[in-house]
């Protein structure tokens, strides 16, 4: 029998192995009901994972009718105009949205962004604790480097990131359906500011990929009004929410193992294969979006009908133990490190260059300026939102634990901690 596992709750995303471990031994793919979708069949090893996000002829993200196989029907039209982007499109739609995207990525080159990523960073960790100690990582830093990153990439004004930072908290509050109706309040002003930034750009041009979207479609890109929308509010959210738990998840890891960040801290060419495991272990993103099955088919020896829906377990690829050795283990020096946190298929993620050079930044701007940082609280105090389909740590205070070097540009004596 399937154990009752609430996908919210704090038992779940304090110890993810363990819960996962218990799911897996009901069998490779397992029936159950999800908070917001309802009833679905979810993967719990890395292959059926693979297979379901790689063969979307068989799993597709929308019935013959064109309904997102994770839409409900009390769902209002703004959900379904904001849903409808390349993450939920099944060819040929998704090719010609991602070309397009993809286009004015290449515009932008990422790479070059890292020295301007590390100094956004510099800049949060400096100012850590301006408003008194402790100071929570999650809104002061984690949440704030994403958001600077993503609208400075989009051309969207400085001024505007308060509004931006209000918008992604309001986001990871989304737990259950009252909290999904106050999340449309949200969504409403977003909308409306995305569109309004658009039409600038149409009208006097711009830096940013926002400004690179619309020339693009100037020069004949098939792409709707609506779906400019939708796919400027995918960058932004998908581009600074994950991130966000990421980075957060990443340091309290770190700050509750001390040998693992003394090791790093001993040499930072490490940072490329940390993160990687971070991705793995913390695994933000936990689930894909829901699939409608075309066909009958048997996956990973389960019989599945069509018109059933299936949803893969990120997390439960990431901990599968046919693919990683001691799968429950934090091992900053695995390799290699096959993990799904960026799914894999036609929807492999955009942005995963983009989220692996922000997470690399931020540890290594938070921890040279703050080397004796340490948890404000015991980790037993720390929780997780009851966010289905996130891992996304609450609040995540912290201190900066004994002297710390001096700030850039100041003068070379130590400084006392605040």
């Amino acid at each position: 029998m399937t154990p009752r596992l609430d996908f919210t709750s704090e038992a779940f995303f304090r110890d993810p192995p363990t819960a996962i471990a218990a799911l897996r031994a009901s069998g490779p793919v397992v029936a159950t009901r999800f908070p917001l979708v309802g009833d679905v069949w979810i993967t719990t090893i890395h292959d059926a994972t693979a297979e379901v996000l790689k063969d979307g002829a068989t799993f597709t993200l929308r019935k013959g009718d064109g309904k997102l196989a994770g839409l409900r029907w009390w769902m209002p039209k703004l959900v379904t105009t904001v849903a409808n982007n390349m993450l939920t499109m099944d060819e040929p739609d998704h090719t010609r949205l991602r070309s397009i995207v993809d286009e004015a990525f290449r515009r932008r080159a990422i790479v070059a962004m890292e020295p301007r990523i590390r100094a956004i960073a510099d800049g949060l960790a400096d100012d850590l604790f301006a408003d008194g100690s402790p100071a929570d990582l999650v809104q002061q830093y984690a949440r704030i480097l994403p958001v600077s990153v993503i609208c400075e990439l989009l051309g969207l004004p400085a001024a505007d990131r308060p509004r931006f930072i209000a918008w992604a908290n309001r986001m990871s509050s989304l737990t259950n359906v009252v909290s999904f109706f106050r999340l449309l309040f949200a969504l409403r002003k977003m909308r409306a500011y995305l569109e309004q930034q658009l039409q600038i750009a149409r009208v006097q041009g711009g830096e940013g990929l926002i400004a690179e979207l619309v020339q693009v479609e100037r020069e004949g890109g098939q792409i709707t009004p609506d779906e400019m929308v939708s796919m400027v509010f995918l960058l932004l959210a998908a581009g600074s929410e994950t991130t966000t738990h990421l980075i957060s998840g990443s340091v309290y890891e770190l700050l509750r193992n001390p040998g693992l960040r003394d090791w790093l801290e001993e040499d930072w060419s490490r940072i490329s294969l940390a993160v990687e495991e971070f991705l793995r272990f913390v695994s933000p993103v936990q689930f894909s979006k829901p699939r409608y099955l075309r066909r009958d088919v048997e996956l990973a020896g389960v019989r599945l009908k069509k018109g059933d829906r299936v949803m893969v377990m990120l997390a439960a690829a990431n901990m599968d133990p046919a693919v990683h050795d001691q799968p429950e283990r934090l091992d900053l020096t695995r390799k290699p490190n096959r993990h799904m946190s960026f799914g894999t298929g036609i929807h492999f993620c955009l942005g995963h260059q983009l989220a692996r050079i922000e997470a690399s930044c931020a540890l290594q701007a938070l921890l040279a300026r703050w080397p004796k940082l340490e948890l404000a609280v015991d980790p037993a105090q720390i929780h997780w939102r009851k966010r289905p389909g996130m891992r996304a740590i609450a609040r995540l205070p912290v201190v900066a634990g004994g002297n710390r070097r001096p700030s850039r540009g100041a003068a070379a004596e130590p400084l006392l901690a605040d």
